[in-house]
């Protein structure tokens, strides 16, 4: 399809991305089916792991850095013993041990993971050295060519909460459900609580289940192997390989702007703001709404039902960010 006939089609599809697909390869297929002019994803997922991956179609774009913003949520596997080059079951082994860490060891050790800490990623990720990606320079050193990448810089990271689930299960893995903020390596938690416990580990399966405001009940499962086949089978309410099913299971562009204030225009407002102009307040009531948010607030413009922008509050006024075509 040329782009010159591609559609005008808004919201988000959110998938259960099964094992093994890029979240590159799931934006692609959904744009080839519907023929949407604009897609994009709410947050990278690994091929190795499943689980929720909101998709954007057209205006929702513009929302998609509100999504990816929100916190989100795992479930972690992590096998003791050998840690691996790209600290999932994918990699090498490059070290082992015999250490396996009991429940009540596990338990002692977590809160120092908890809060604001420092985070080194993992060489085989998407941060750009010197304007490559780090993962292409741990592949080529892995292949034999180029010398070893240096290890990344640490970063800061957020992560809220680490629930140990079934502790005690097996002696060789461990099971946990994760509550974090944005940019956080759930590979580089698994290496990093298992050197903290004397020992080894890497991520043996992982799946997401919250993305900011959306959550696996709004999910569409999705069939592997006609994924992988470049078909899209669905199977919550119905298959989904044809433009008009998935444009049914569609939520709406403002579902990612749930954790934002919304604030109501009058008409008139909206078609200002709707040309780039900025909105004083008409009435005593918005006075005192926008008092109340602060300056550089950003709020969710309504007219009615319909959200007209993202515009952000300064000197009593609000002025548009991104401007929705709805």
């Amino acid at each position: 399809m040329r782009r010159a006939e591609r559609e005008a089609i808004h919201g988000w599809l959110v998938l259960d991305k099964p094992l093994g697909l890029t979240s590159t390869a799931a934006v692609g297929r959904v744009r080839r089916l519907t023929g949407a002019a604009k897609v994009g994803h709410g947050g990278t997922l690994d091929p190795l792991a499943t689980g929720l991956l909101p998709i954007a179609l057209g205006e929702a774009t513009k929302t998609v850095g509100f999504a990816m913003t929100g916190a989100k949520t795992y479930r972690m596997r992590i096998a003791w013993g050998e840690e691996r080059s790209t600290d999932d079951r994918e990699g090498t082994v490059t070290r082992t041990s015999q250490v396996r860490p009991d429940a009540a060891a596990i338990a002692a050790a977590l809160p120092a993971f908890i809060g604001q800490i420092m985070q080194v990623p993992p060489a085989f990720s998407a941060i750009k050295v010197a304007g490559q990606r780090s993962y292409d320079l741990a592949r080529a050193h892995a292949a034999g060519e180029g010398e070893a990448p240096a290890p990344l810089a640490a970063r800061l990271a957020r992560i809220d909460a680490i629930r140990p689930l079934d502790p005690g299960a097996s002696p060789d893995e461990a099971e946990f459900e994760v509550d974090c903020g944005k940019g956080v390596y759930m590979r580089s938690l698994a290496r990093d609580l298992a050197r903290a416990l004397g020992t080894c580990g890497h991520v043996a399966a992982l799946r997401r289940t919250r993305v900011g405001p959306f959550d696996l009940t709004q999910a569409i499962s999705v069939g592997e192997r006609k994924w992988l086949d470049g078909e899209i089978p669905l199977d919550k309410g119905g298959d989904l390989c044809d433009k008009a099913a998935i444009i049914a299971h569609l939520l709406p562009v403002a579902t990612a702007l749930d954790d934002i204030p919304a604030l109501a225009l009058t008409e008139a407002e909206a078609e200002r703001l709707r040309h780039g102009g900025a909105v004083s307040p008409g009435s005593a009531e918005m006075i005192r709404r926008l008092a109340t948010l602060g300056e550089g607030t950003v709020v969710a413009a309504f007219q009615g039902e319909r959200l007209v922008a993202l515009a952000e509050v300064g000197d009593g006024a609000i002025r548009p960010v991104r401007v929705m075509n709805l």
